[in-house]
């Protein structure tokens, strides 16, 4: 099969949201970020996704998000919107206005809650592929969604002209394997701790929340990979797991990467919307012992490293309180 083009970058940053200490969107700081992931090896952006806190962002506030990612990136990184629906018809309307707005592609989510059968699934895939022009990942996360994408889902799926591509954070490797074999669809890794994994089997890049800390050394990796070399993309590989335990294992990744991020000076507050609360002490315990373990890591220096629990405690409502339309 031949390889199709790649229109959305290789390392993706799945983009936090930073919020002032009421839960507003610091837009200032959301700038500052997503000039920061670019000029530290990202070429994608990914706004509003999970890692965005797509719940509980209003749809102004999405839209909003992608004139600033844009104007930030003037050119320089994809810019992906991710703030799906499990509402076909509510999904169909964000990704038109997002187009309008310029955007390089959209990644829809599997819909959650509902836990529609797979027809379902593939009919709300088809339906908002056909309701834009944009090239669209599908986003593969049953952890989160409660059903998977199964494999002939995928195989359907992918005979649609703008589906091209899948975030795979469901883990099977024996079906990405698969899915590449007998389709054209382009994987990114939407696992942090597998991101090396993926790529040795065919997967084109990635989309991580790890990479909001740095970028660098994903780029390094997919780098190295993309010229044969493993014995560099291992090293890195190695180097970057206290960092993604971190980040990925203790409480959702949202709240550590802003947590981390806050203690580091790179965003004014590390509050997230409630009903996402910020670590407690024993949580943040644990969180500061594995960056302890953190060593030489491209991007990131945690001598420098400041938390202050008591600023990331509980969680925000934003003042205007936040229907998702």
């Amino acid at each position: 099969m031949s390889t199709p083009e790649n229109p959305f970058g290789q390392v993706l940053t799945a983009l936090v949201t930073p919020m002032t200490a009421d839960g507003e969107v610091d837009w200032a700081g959301f700038e500052k970020h997503v000039d920061a992931v670019i000029a530290g090896g990202s070429d994608g952006i990914v706004v509003s996704g999970t890692t965005g806190e797509t719940s509980t962002l209003t749809d102004a506030e999405k839209l909003r998000a992608i004139e600033v990612a844009k104007d930030v990136a003037a050119g320089r990184a994809k810019i992906i919107q991710a703030g799906g629906s499990n509402e076909t018809a509510h999904a169909i309307e964000l990704y038109t206005k997002s187009e309008k707005l310029g955007i390089d592609g959209v990644m829809i989510v599997t819909p959650y809650y509902n836990k529609p059968t797979q027809a379902g699934i593939l009919t709300h895939f088809r339906y908002i592929a056909d309701a834009t022009d944009l090239p669209v990942i599908l986003y593969d996360i049953p952890g989160r969604t409660g059903v998977p994408i199964k494999y002939e889902t995928l195989l359907a799926a992918a005979k649609h002209p703008n589906i091209v591509a899948v975030k795979d954070a469901k883990g099977d490797f024996a079906e990405v394997s698969r899915v590449l074999n007998n389709t054209e669809l382009l994987y990114f890794s939407g696992d942090d701790s597998n991101v090396l994994p993926h790529l040795s089997i065919g997967a084109v890049g990635l989309i991580g929340v790890t990479a909001n800390i740095t970028a660098r050394p994903y780029r390094t990796i997919v780098d190295a990979v993309n010229r044969g070399d493993l014995a560099t993309a291992t090293e890195q590989h190695k180097k970057l797991e206290p960092l993604v335990r971190a980040v990925m294992t203790h409480i959702p990744g949202t709240v550590s990467a802003k947590y981390i991020l806050h203690g580091l000076g790179r965003i004014q507050s590390p509050r997230v919307r409630l009903p996402l609360v910020g670590p407690e002490d024993a949580e943040a315990a644990i969180i500061e012992n594995e960056l302890s373990l953190v060593r030489d890591v491209e991007g990131v220096d945690f001598h420098n490293f400041r938390p202050d629990r008591n600023a990331a405690a509980g969680g925000a409502l934003p003042k205007v309180a936040g229907a998702t339309r």
